[in-house]
């Protein structure tokens, strides 16, 4: 069985987070191990509050994991304090770990905001070279960029701008598009567009998490990058598509959905 790892914050409501991480690494059939960044107080309706663990307790999870069971894929979410981006690189760079898929979680589908400012460049600076990809949504395609994006256009400019300067593929989200969900992928050998239809859903909590522990769980298995986010894209719409209604704001999907 392959091994896929979480390093990712908490969300007490299950819809996101570490919770949405196993829950999608475990449908994928892979074994789902977790390195908790923080403990997060949120629900449907948005973030009450956030407590980021200590730099060491969240170094000893790495070197527990590693150490033991090594994994074949990583997804990287919620890492919101200086401190813990520096462990975490440094260990990933010790432990020479392969197949990183990282959501560079900034600002969660309920608008509660989860990293702090100044972490935002050093995550650029010490994690981005180390992915395989990187999935900004729009919104954080924008920060990243500093391009407004607001059509298909626009996210081509600013995933140029993003491969041009890190040099690392990036999956731009689309789904906060007025007109599809389609997702734009920026490689070496250009641009690929995953078009998908915008499905009347409003319970979006946790796509981010879900689609990102997908495409690792995918990699580990042995898929391609390119079919690694086709899979991905299609399970997701599968477990949007369900409309599953949990919560008095924004719902989380439905993991286990059947293919």
């Amino acid at each position: 069985m392959k091994k896929v790892l979480t390093i990712a914050g908490s969300d007490s409501s299950g819809g996101a987070g570490i919770q949405a991480d196993i829950k999608t690494m475990t449908h994928h059939n892979v074994y789902a191990m977790s390195v908790i960044t923080a403990i997060t107080a949120q629900n449907t309706l948005g973030v009450q509050k956030v407590f980021n663990l200590d730099k060491e307790i969240v170094s000893a999870q790495l070197n527990s994991i590693f150490l033991d069971i090594f994994p074949d894929a990583i997804k990287i979410g919620m890492v919101s304090n200086i401190e813990i981006i520096n462990v975490i690189s440094e260990k990933l760079t010790f432990y020479n770990a392969k197949n990183i898929v990282l959501d560079p979680v900034m600002i969660a589908t309920s608008n509660g905001k989860l990293i702090d400012n100044e972490a935002i460049s050093t995550l650029c600076e010490k994690l981005f070279p180390l992915a395989t990809l990187i999935t900004p949504n729009l919104f954080e395609a924008q920060t990243l960029s500093n391009l407004k994006i607001i059509n298909k256009y626009d996210m081509e400019k600013a995933a140029e701008f993003l491969f041009d300067k890190y040099k690392v593929p990036f999956l731009i989200k689309g789904g906060h598009l007025n007109s599809s969900a389609s997702d734009l992928l920026i490689t070496k050998n250009g641009y690929f567009w995953y078009e998908s239809p915008l499905i009347d859903n409003m319970n979006t909590h946790g796509t981010g998490c879900t689609l990102s522990s997908s495409i690792a769980s995918n990699l580990a298995k042995g898929d391609s990058l390119e079919k690694a986010i086709e899979n991905s894209k299609k399970y997701l719409s599968r477990a949007i598509n369900y409309k599953l209604n949990i919560g008095k704001g924004r719902g989380p999907l439905y993991h286990n959905v059947k293919s």
